[in-house]
Protein backbone atom coordinates (compact mmCIF):
# COMPACT_ATOMS: atom_id res chain seq x y z
CA UNK A 1 0.00 0.00 0.00
CA UNK A 2 1.08 3.52 -0.98
CA UNK A 3 2.28 5.81 1.89
CA UNK A 4 0.28 9.11 2.14
CA UNK A 5 2.00 12.12 1.11
CA UNK A 6 4.02 14.14 3.71
CA UNK A 7 5.95 17.53 3.05
CA UNK A 8 9.59 17.26 3.91
CA UNK A 9 12.69 19.98 4.62
CA UNK A 10 15.28 20.26 1.58
CA UNK A 11 17.90 22.48 3.26
CA UNK A 12 19.57 23.37 -0.10
CA UNK A 13 16.46 25.25 -0.70
CA UNK A 14 15.67 26.33 2.63
CA UNK A 15 11.75 25.73 2.13
CA UNK A 16 9.30 22.36 2.69
CA UNK A 17 7.97 20.37 -0.23
CA UNK A 18 5.54 17.52 -0.90
CA UNK A 19 4.61 15.58 -3.88
CA UNK A 20 1.07 15.21 -4.80
CA UNK A 21 0.35 12.79 -7.87
CA UNK A 22 4.31 12.59 -8.79
CA UNK A 23 4.08 16.59 -8.55
CA UNK A 24 6.59 18.61 -6.23
CA UNK A 25 4.72 21.68 -4.86
CA UNK A 26 7.45 24.13 -3.39
CA UNK A 27 5.34 24.96 0.24
CA UNK A 28 7.88 27.84 1.57
CA UNK A 29 10.48 28.36 4.29
CA UNK A 30 7.73 28.64 7.28
CA UNK A 31 6.89 24.93 8.74
CA UNK A 32 3.66 26.60 10.33
CA UNK A 33 2.51 28.08 6.92
CA UNK A 34 3.73 24.88 4.70
CA UNK A 35 1.42 22.76 6.93
CA UNK A 36 -1.17 25.06 6.29
CA UNK A 37 -0.77 25.35 2.17
CA UNK A 38 -0.28 21.76 2.21
CA UNK A 39 -3.77 21.13 3.97
CA UNK A 40 -5.68 23.19 1.16
CA UNK A 41 -3.37 21.56 -1.53
CA UNK A 42 -4.35 18.22 -0.18
CA UNK A 43 -8.08 19.08 0.03
CA UNK A 44 -8.30 20.52 -3.66
CA UNK A 45 -6.00 17.66 -4.92
CA UNK A 46 -8.95 15.56 -3.69
CA UNK A 47 -11.95 17.58 -4.68
CA UNK A 48 -10.32 17.65 -8.32
CA UNK A 49 -9.77 14.08 -7.95
CA UNK A 50 -13.46 13.61 -7.11
CA UNK A 51 -15.03 15.69 -10.19
CA UNK A 52 -16.30 13.18 -13.03
CA UNK A 53 -16.54 14.37 -16.50
CA UNK A 54 -19.62 16.04 -17.79
CA UNK A 55 -19.02 15.21 -21.32
CA UNK A 56 -17.61 12.67 -23.67
CA UNK A 57 -14.77 14.48 -24.54
CA UNK A 58 -13.54 15.14 -20.82
CA UNK A 59 -14.10 11.38 -20.82
CA UNK A 60 -11.92 10.99 -23.46
CA UNK A 61 -9.02 13.40 -22.38
CA UNK A 62 -9.18 11.29 -19.13
CA UNK A 63 -8.92 8.03 -21.54
CA UNK A 64 -6.16 9.28 -23.17
CA UNK A 65 -3.82 10.76 -20.50
CA UNK A 66 -4.03 7.25 -18.82
CA UNK A 67 -3.12 5.63 -22.42
CA UNK A 68 -0.05 8.10 -22.65
CA UNK A 69 1.16 6.71 -19.42
CA UNK A 70 0.44 3.39 -19.33
CA UNK A 71 0.76 2.54 -23.51
CA UNK A 72 3.14 2.97 -26.20
CA UNK A 73 3.00 6.19 -27.91
CA UNK A 74 1.54 4.62 -31.26
CA UNK A 75 -1.39 3.17 -29.25
CA UNK A 76 -1.62 6.89 -28.23
CA UNK A 77 -1.47 8.36 -31.54
CA UNK A 78 -4.30 5.33 -32.88
CA UNK A 79 -6.78 6.46 -29.98
CA UNK A 80 -6.14 10.29 -29.96
CA UNK A 81 -6.82 10.13 -33.97
CA UNK A 82 -10.07 8.16 -34.01
CA UNK A 83 -11.43 9.63 -30.64
CA UNK A 84 -10.79 13.42 -32.11
CA UNK A 85 -13.13 12.46 -35.02
CA UNK A 86 -15.48 11.23 -32.99
CA UNK A 87 -15.17 14.24 -30.90
CA UNK A 88 -16.29 16.63 -33.58
CA UNK A 89 -19.21 14.77 -34.62
CA UNK A 90 -20.41 14.84 -31.44
CA UNK A 91 -18.75 17.45 -29.19
CA UNK A 92 -21.45 18.19 -26.45
CA UNK A 93 -22.90 14.73 -25.78
CA UNK A 94 -22.59 13.11 -22.65
CA UNK A 95 -21.74 9.91 -22.07
CA UNK A 96 -24.78 8.79 -20.80
CA UNK A 97 -26.51 10.01 -24.06
CA UNK A 98 -24.68 8.05 -26.30
CA UNK A 99 -26.13 4.74 -27.90
CA UNK A 100 -24.88 2.84 -30.40
CA UNK A 101 -25.96 4.26 -33.69
CA UNK A 102 -24.30 7.62 -32.38
CA UNK A 103 -20.77 5.19 -33.12
CA UNK A 104 -22.29 3.42 -36.05
CA UNK A 105 -23.54 6.32 -37.81
CA UNK A 106 -20.25 8.62 -37.32
CA UNK A 107 -17.80 4.95 -38.08
CA UNK A 108 -19.92 4.93 -41.40
CA UNK A 109 -19.96 8.57 -42.88
CA UNK A 110 -16.13 8.44 -42.84
CA UNK A 111 -16.52 5.60 -45.38
CA UNK A 112 -13.46 3.17 -45.55
CA UNK A 113 -13.10 -0.64 -45.61
CA UNK A 114 -14.83 -2.82 -43.11
CA UNK A 115 -11.92 -3.37 -41.26
CA UNK A 116 -11.11 0.85 -41.06
CA UNK A 117 -15.05 1.28 -39.70
CA UNK A 118 -14.46 -1.73 -37.28
CA UNK A 119 -11.25 -0.15 -35.77
CA UNK A 120 -13.09 3.64 -35.03
CA UNK A 121 -15.97 1.41 -33.31
CA UNK A 122 -13.30 -0.30 -31.39
CA UNK A 123 -11.89 2.94 -30.04
CA UNK A 124 -15.04 4.25 -28.97
CA UNK A 125 -15.46 1.47 -27.50
CA UNK A 126 -12.72 0.60 -25.60
CA UNK A 127 -12.95 4.48 -23.87
CA UNK A 128 -16.00 3.81 -22.47
CA UNK A 129 -15.17 0.63 -21.05
CA UNK A 130 -12.41 1.76 -19.30
CA UNK A 131 -14.29 4.36 -17.91
CA UNK A 132 -17.05 2.38 -17.03
CA UNK A 133 -14.51 -0.03 -15.16
CA UNK A 134 -12.46 3.10 -13.66
CA UNK A 135 -15.60 4.23 -12.56
CA UNK A 136 -15.94 7.45 -14.11
CA UNK A 137 -19.70 6.29 -15.50
CA UNK A 138 -22.28 4.22 -13.81
CA UNK A 139 -22.99 2.08 -17.09
CA UNK A 140 -21.59 1.15 -20.75
CA UNK A 141 -23.83 2.96 -22.92
CA UNK A 142 -22.53 1.10 -26.14
CA UNK A 143 -22.05 -2.15 -24.70
CA UNK A 144 -24.46 -3.68 -27.11
CA UNK A 145 -22.57 -2.18 -29.90
CA UNK A 146 -22.28 -5.03 -32.21
CA UNK A 147 -18.84 -4.25 -33.80
CA UNK A 148 -17.87 -5.87 -37.36
CA UNK A 149 -15.03 -9.11 -37.94
CA UNK A 150 -12.36 -8.11 -39.17
CA UNK A 151 -11.20 -9.51 -42.39
CA UNK A 152 -9.96 -13.33 -42.94
CA UNK A 153 -6.04 -13.95 -42.40
CA UNK A 154 -6.35 -16.17 -44.99
CA UNK A 155 -3.29 -14.85 -47.58
CA UNK A 156 -1.03 -17.01 -48.61
CA UNK A 157 2.44 -16.30 -50.77
CA UNK A 158 4.12 -19.60 -51.82
CA UNK A 159 7.89 -19.43 -52.66
CA UNK A 160 6.28 -19.23 -56.36
CA UNK A 161 4.14 -16.03 -56.12
CA UNK A 162 7.02 -14.29 -53.52
CA UNK A 163 9.34 -15.15 -56.46
CA UNK A 164 7.16 -13.63 -58.96
CA UNK A 165 6.82 -10.52 -56.84
CA UNK A 166 10.46 -9.76 -56.09
CA UNK A 167 10.88 -9.96 -59.95
CA UNK A 168 8.70 -6.63 -59.91
CA UNK A 169 10.09 -4.53 -57.33
CA UNK A 170 12.62 -2.01 -58.76
CA UNK A 171 13.87 -0.72 -55.10
CA UNK A 172 16.60 -2.78 -53.77
CA UNK A 173 15.97 -1.93 -49.95
CA UNK A 174 11.48 -2.54 -50.29
CA UNK A 175 13.34 -6.41 -51.85
CA UNK A 176 15.44 -6.50 -48.50
CA UNK A 177 12.70 -5.77 -46.59
CA UNK A 178 10.32 -8.06 -47.73
CA UNK A 179 12.87 -11.20 -47.89
CA UNK A 180 13.50 -10.54 -44.54
CA UNK A 181 9.67 -10.68 -42.98
CA UNK A 182 9.16 -13.61 -45.55
CA UNK A 183 12.71 -15.70 -44.07
CA UNK A 184 12.01 -14.92 -40.33
CA UNK A 185 8.24 -14.62 -40.27
CA UNK A 186 8.50 -11.32 -37.90
CA UNK A 187 5.89 -8.45 -37.27
CA UNK A 188 6.23 -5.54 -39.93
CA UNK A 189 6.58 -3.03 -36.45
CA UNK A 190 9.48 -5.33 -34.86
CA UNK A 191 11.41 -4.54 -38.72
CA UNK A 192 10.27 -1.48 -39.38
CA UNK A 193 11.45 -0.10 -35.45
CA UNK A 194 14.82 -2.29 -35.43
CA UNK A 195 17.87 -0.27 -34.52
CA UNK A 196 21.39 -1.99 -34.44
CA UNK A 197 21.13 -2.39 -30.47
CA UNK A 198 18.78 -4.97 -31.00
CA UNK A 199 20.88 -7.38 -33.39
CA UNK A 200 22.88 -10.15 -31.83
CA UNK A 201 24.87 -11.86 -34.79
CA UNK A 202 26.42 -14.06 -32.54
CA UNK A 203 23.24 -15.90 -31.75
CA UNK A 204 22.18 -14.77 -35.03
CA UNK A 205 19.20 -13.25 -34.16
CA UNK A 206 17.44 -9.68 -32.65
CA UNK A 207 17.06 -9.01 -29.20
CA UNK A 208 13.96 -6.51 -28.70
CA UNK A 209 13.56 -5.63 -24.99
CA UNK A 210 10.38 -6.24 -23.35
CA UNK A 211 9.65 -2.41 -22.78
CA UNK A 212 9.87 -2.36 -26.73
CA UNK A 213 7.85 -5.12 -27.54
CA UNK A 214 4.72 -6.16 -28.26
CA UNK A 215 2.80 -6.50 -24.86
CA UNK A 216 5.49 -5.34 -23.02
CA UNK A 217 5.26 -8.97 -20.93
CA UNK A 218 8.54 -10.36 -22.26
CA UNK A 219 11.33 -10.11 -24.89
CA UNK A 220 11.01 -10.41 -28.41
CA UNK A 221 13.62 -12.62 -29.80
CA UNK A 222 13.60 -13.42 -33.95
CA UNK A 223 15.52 -15.76 -35.33
CA UNK A 224 17.34 -15.26 -38.21
CA UNK A 225 18.22 -17.68 -41.55
CA UNK A 226 21.57 -17.34 -43.38
CA UNK A 227 19.60 -15.38 -45.99
CA UNK A 228 17.97 -12.55 -42.88
CA UNK A 229 21.53 -12.43 -41.18
CA UNK A 230 23.60 -11.46 -44.20
CA UNK A 231 20.81 -8.63 -45.54
CA UNK A 232 21.14 -7.85 -41.45
CA UNK A 233 24.90 -7.64 -41.53
CA UNK A 234 24.97 -5.53 -44.96
CA UNK A 235 22.39 -2.86 -43.24
CA UNK A 236 24.56 -2.76 -39.83
CA UNK A 237 27.94 -1.50 -41.89
CA UNK A 238 25.19 0.89 -43.90
CA UNK A 239 23.46 2.00 -40.98
CA UNK A 240 25.37 1.70 -37.60
CA UNK A 241 22.87 3.96 -35.90
CA UNK A 242 19.44 5.26 -35.76
CA UNK A 243 16.54 2.64 -37.60
CA UNK A 244 18.40 -0.34 -39.00
CA UNK A 245 16.33 -0.86 -42.85
CA UNK A 246 15.92 2.22 -44.72
CA UNK A 247 15.09 2.97 -47.86
CA UNK A 248 17.27 4.34 -50.99
CA UNK A 249 17.21 7.86 -49.07
CA UNK A 250 18.04 6.57 -46.00
CA UNK A 251 15.40 7.57 -44.54
CA UNK A 252 13.37 5.09 -42.14
CA UNK A 253 11.04 2.72 -43.92
CA UNK A 254 7.00 3.36 -41.61
CA UNK A 255 4.07 1.56 -42.68
CA UNK A 256 2.97 4.71 -45.21
CA UNK A 257 6.10 3.78 -47.74
CA UNK A 258 5.62 0.75 -47.31
CA UNK A 259 2.15 0.08 -48.55
CA UNK A 260 3.18 2.90 -51.50
CA UNK A 261 5.49 0.61 -52.41
CA UNK A 262 3.66 -2.36 -51.96
CA UNK A 263 0.73 -0.28 -54.21
CA UNK A 264 3.21 0.19 -56.69
CA UNK A 265 4.39 -3.75 -57.21
CA UNK A 266 0.43 -4.86 -57.32
CA UNK A 267 0.50 -2.33 -60.06
CA UNK A 268 3.63 -3.56 -62.20
CA UNK A 269 2.32 -7.01 -61.74
CA UNK A 270 -1.13 -6.51 -63.01
CA UNK A 271 0.08 -4.63 -65.63
CA UNK A 272 2.04 -7.44 -66.88
CA UNK A 273 -0.30 -9.79 -66.60
CA UNK A 274 -2.41 -7.89 -68.44
CA UNK A 275 0.21 -7.87 -71.30
CA UNK A 276 0.42 -11.55 -70.93
CA UNK A 277 -2.99 -12.38 -71.57
CA UNK A 278 -3.49 -9.51 -74.27
CA UNK A 279 -5.95 -7.33 -72.53
CA UNK A 280 -6.44 -3.79 -73.04
CA UNK A 281 -8.67 -0.98 -72.15
CA UNK A 282 -11.50 -0.45 -74.52
CA UNK A 283 -11.11 3.66 -76.11
CA UNK A 284 -15.19 4.27 -75.87
CA UNK A 285 -14.33 4.02 -71.80
CA UNK A 286 -11.54 5.70 -72.22
CA UNK A 287 -13.53 8.79 -73.95
CA UNK A 288 -16.64 8.34 -71.07
CA UNK A 289 -14.25 8.55 -68.10
CA UNK A 290 -12.07 11.42 -69.93
CA UNK A 291 -15.46 13.26 -70.12
CA UNK A 292 -16.81 12.61 -66.72
CA UNK A 293 -13.13 13.91 -65.08
CA UNK A 294 -13.17 16.99 -67.11
CA UNK A 295 -16.75 17.91 -66.83
CA UNK A 296 -16.18 17.02 -62.51
CA UNK A 297 -13.19 19.43 -62.70
CA UNK A 298 -14.74 21.88 -64.41
CA UNK A 299 -17.63 22.08 -62.18
CA UNK A 300 -15.36 22.37 -59.06
CA UNK A 301 -13.84 25.51 -61.16
CA UNK A 302 -16.87 27.01 -61.78
CA UNK A 303 -18.20 26.45 -58.03
CA UNK A 304 -14.98 27.96 -56.77
CA UNK A 305 -15.74 31.19 -58.58
CA UNK A 306 -18.82 31.49 -57.94
CA UNK A 307 -18.39 31.40 -54.01
CA UNK A 308 -15.43 34.02 -54.68
CA UNK A 309 -18.19 36.25 -56.12
CA UNK A 310 -16.45 35.59 -59.74
CA UNK A 311 -18.25 34.53 -63.47
CA UNK A 312 -17.41 31.17 -64.14
CA UNK A 313 -15.45 30.53 -67.71
CA UNK A 314 -16.91 29.53 -70.86
CA UNK A 315 -15.01 26.33 -71.93
CA UNK A 316 -15.98 24.16 -74.47
CA UNK A 317 -17.20 20.54 -73.81
CA UNK A 318 -14.78 17.49 -74.10
CA UNK A 319 -16.65 15.27 -76.41
CA UNK A 320 -13.55 12.93 -78.38
CA UNK A 321 -10.41 11.95 -76.58
CA UNK A 322 -8.18 13.96 -79.32
CA UNK A 323 -10.04 16.76 -77.75
CA UNK A 324 -7.92 17.22 -74.59
CA UNK A 325 -4.99 14.71 -74.48
CA UNK A 326 -4.82 15.40 -70.87
CA UNK A 327 -7.76 13.99 -69.27
CA UNK A 328 -7.62 11.11 -72.11
CA UNK A 329 -4.39 9.73 -70.34
CA UNK A 330 -5.79 10.44 -67.11
CA UNK A 331 -8.90 8.16 -67.95
CA UNK A 332 -6.68 5.35 -69.21
CA UNK A 333 -4.18 5.36 -66.54
CA UNK A 334 -6.98 4.81 -64.18
CA UNK A 335 -8.76 1.99 -66.01
CA UNK A 336 -5.39 0.36 -66.58
CA UNK A 337 -4.53 0.66 -62.70
CA UNK A 338 -8.23 -0.73 -62.00
CA UNK A 339 -7.59 -3.44 -64.43
CA UNK A 340 -4.21 -4.32 -63.07
CA UNK A 341 -5.91 -3.83 -59.27
CA UNK A 342 -8.23 -6.74 -60.38
CA UNK A 343 -5.50 -9.62 -62.08
CA UNK A 344 -3.02 -9.18 -59.09
CA UNK A 345 -3.37 -8.67 -55.21
CA UNK A 346 -1.53 -6.44 -52.94
CA UNK A 347 0.80 -8.22 -50.65
CA UNK A 348 1.71 -6.03 -47.29
CA UNK A 349 4.34 -7.15 -45.06
CA UNK A 350 1.63 -9.17 -42.69
CA UNK A 351 0.59 -11.23 -45.81
CA UNK A 352 4.46 -12.62 -45.59
CA UNK A 353 4.28 -13.19 -41.99
CA UNK A 354 1.24 -15.28 -41.82
CA UNK A 355 2.46 -17.67 -44.71
CA UNK A 356 5.83 -17.56 -42.91
CA UNK A 357 3.56 -19.31 -40.34
CA UNK A 358 2.33 -21.98 -43.45
CA UNK A 359 5.19 -22.81 -44.61
CA UNK A 360 6.74 -23.30 -41.31
CA UNK A 361 4.02 -25.74 -40.45
CA UNK A 362 3.99 -27.73 -44.02
CA UNK A 363 7.75 -28.23 -42.56
CA UNK A 364 7.09 -30.62 -40.10
CA UNK A 365 7.70 -27.45 -37.52
CA UNK A 366 5.43 -28.27 -34.38
CA UNK A 367 2.87 -25.86 -33.67
CA UNK A 368 4.74 -24.39 -30.26
CA UNK A 369 7.77 -23.94 -31.58
CA UNK A 370 6.32 -21.93 -34.56
CA UNK A 371 4.16 -19.77 -31.88
CA UNK A 372 7.30 -18.94 -30.16
CA UNK A 373 9.44 -17.96 -33.16
CA UNK A 374 6.32 -16.01 -34.03
CA UNK A 375 6.63 -14.40 -31.17
CA UNK A 376 3.01 -16.04 -29.73
CA UNK A 377 2.24 -16.68 -25.96
CA UNK A 378 0.76 -19.77 -27.17
CA UNK A 379 0.04 -22.11 -30.03
CA UNK A 380 -3.81 -21.47 -29.76
CA UNK A 381 -3.38 -18.02 -32.18
CA UNK A 382 -1.99 -20.53 -35.09
CA UNK A 383 -5.53 -22.64 -34.78
CA UNK A 384 -7.30 -19.72 -34.30
CA UNK A 385 -5.72 -17.05 -36.86
CA UNK A 386 -3.56 -18.75 -39.53
CA UNK A 387 -5.71 -21.30 -41.31
CA UNK A 388 -3.58 -21.08 -44.29
CA UNK A 389 -2.85 -25.09 -44.73
CA UNK A 390 -6.49 -25.06 -46.23
CA UNK A 391 -4.85 -23.59 -49.16
CA UNK A 392 -2.73 -27.16 -49.70
CA UNK A 393 -4.72 -30.47 -49.63
CA UNK A 394 -2.33 -32.60 -50.42
CA UNK A 395 -0.59 -31.79 -47.38
CA UNK A 396 -3.66 -32.02 -45.20
CA UNK A 397 -3.87 -35.07 -47.22
CA UNK A 398 -0.52 -36.57 -46.10
CA UNK A 399 -0.65 -35.46 -42.48
CA UNK A 400 -3.91 -37.62 -42.42
CA UNK A 401 -2.68 -40.75 -43.65
CA UNK A 402 0.75 -39.93 -40.98
CA UNK A 403 -1.80 -39.62 -38.71
CA UNK A 404 -3.95 -43.42 -39.27
CA UNK A 405 -0.09 -44.68 -39.57
CA UNK A 406 -0.17 -45.16 -43.07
Amino acid sequence: MARPPKPWYRKERRAWFVTLDGVQHNLGPDQALALSRFAKLLAQFAGDRCQLPDTFAELADAFLEWTQRNRSEATYLWYLKALQSFVRRYPDVKPEQLRPFHVETWAAEHGGATNTRRNRMRAVKRCLRWAHRQGYIDRDPVVALEVPNGPPRDVYVSPEEFAELLSHVKCPEFADLLTVVYEVGCRPQEILRLEPRHVDLKHSRWVIPASEAKGKRAPRVVYLTEKAQAITERYLARYPGGKLFCNSQGLPWDPYSTACHARRVQLRMGRARMKARGITVPDHEVVELAVQLADDKRRKEDERLTNAGKRPKRRPRLNTPKTDTYWTRVARQRLVDKRASELAERRSLYSLRHSWATNALQSGVDPLTAAVLMGHRDPSMLARVYQHLSHNPEHLLKQMKKARGE
